[in-house]
């Protein structure tokens, strides 16, 4: 059995631990079911051309849900799980997963609300990751599901953003942090094969523990970031301890550039305005997660443009990179 350490409590998020119902919930909203339009061209085209996506309103555990998925092709799907930042609602990821999703994923975004501390609101677990391989097995298995037989049911990748990619940190090092675990042990399935994580850090009182991580791990992080600041990200990667491993700043970009909207309602608020549109900011950020994610699941041509032509081409981020 694993005993949680007391660590890594991102200093990004840190009021929201201590806060006692500070800000008003974000009313649950249901996104648009259907045919979705395919994301506009990507900024530097990749490798990857982006396909039209569909969603559908699901449910993993106890946690309403939002499924994007390609509307057609041939093969199985691998999931990415998307990991909210702490109080916001996923509705607010709408398009940032929509994005993802058009590169060939099942993209799922549960929204998780337990008690963290004092404070009840939207905040992930470690515990995400066995709810969402059951409901893959479910719902590839399921009588009327929009994807029956097309879930890579031993195939997951991790999205998040704040805390949520704190989490998504905990869950890459293969343990059992408060506050990101809520039960008293955590094995990390070998179904899980990489992450990219939004606005993340390890900090915790201007320390920056050693990253075991067991998976390949990308930060993205938005250079405008007033939240959690570029200098965190940049001290976090460095204390990454294995590869293949990745940092993509993008110019312009603040703590919310992955969220349909600046500031979202019941969230931390952002205290530096990015001077990209929101939309660029969205699909930027997005283009390089799954292209990354792509990438780990043996895709040479998406390995070729993250690690090489990408950054090149794309004249919004600066790249490093590491085997």
């Amino acid at each position: 059995m694993k005993i949680p350490p007391l660590r890594r409590l991102v200093p990004a998020m840190l009021p929201a631990l201590l806060l006692v119902g500070s800000a008003a919930l974000v009313a649950p909203g249901a996104a648009t079911a259907g045919a979705l339009p395919a994301p506009a061209p990507a900024r530097a085209a990749g490798p990857i051309t982006p396909v039209p996506v569909s969603s559908y309103q699901s449910k993993i555990t106890n946690d309403g849900t939002t499924v994007f998925h390609p509307t057609a092709g041939t093969g199985r799907l691998p999931v990415a799980l998307l990991l909210q930042g702490g109080k916001v609602h996923r509705q607010h990821y709408e398009e940032y997963a929509a994005t993802v999703a058009s590169y060939g994923f099942v993209v799922v975004t549960p929204n998780h609300r337990r008690l963290n501390f004092v404070d009840l609101d939207y905040y992930t677990s470690t515990s995400q990751v066995g709810e969402t391989l059951s409901w893959m097995a479910a719902e590839n298995a399921r009588a009327g599901s929009p994807l029956r037989g097309r879930i890579d049911t031993g195939t997951m990748v991790l999205l998040g953003h704040s805390f949520g990619g704190a989490t998504g940190l905990s869950i890459a090092e293969d343990k059992c942090s408060i506050p990101f675990c809520t039960t008293l042990s955590f094995d990390l399935p070998a179904a899980v094969k990489a992450g990219s994580f939004y606005g993340t850090n390890n900090a915790i009182l201007g320390i920056y523990p050693k990253i075991d991580n067991q998976i390949p791990v990308q930060l993205v992080q938005g250079q405008a970031d007033g939240v959690a600041e570029p200098a965190q990200a940049e001290a976090t990667y460095a204390k990454l301890g294995s590869g293949p491993k990745q940092l993509v700043r993008v110019a312009g970009a603040n703590h919310y550039g992955i969220t349909d909207g600046q500031d979202p309602s019941g969230a931390e608020p952002e205290v530096s305005p990015q001077s990209l549109s929101q939309a660029t900011s969205i699909e930027v950020s997005a283009r390089w997660a799954a292209l990354w994610l792509r990438a780990q699941l043996g895709h040479a041509g998406a390995a070729g443009y993250v690690t090489g032509t990408g950054d090149a081409s794309d004249p919004l981020v600066t790249v490093t990179s590491a085997p």
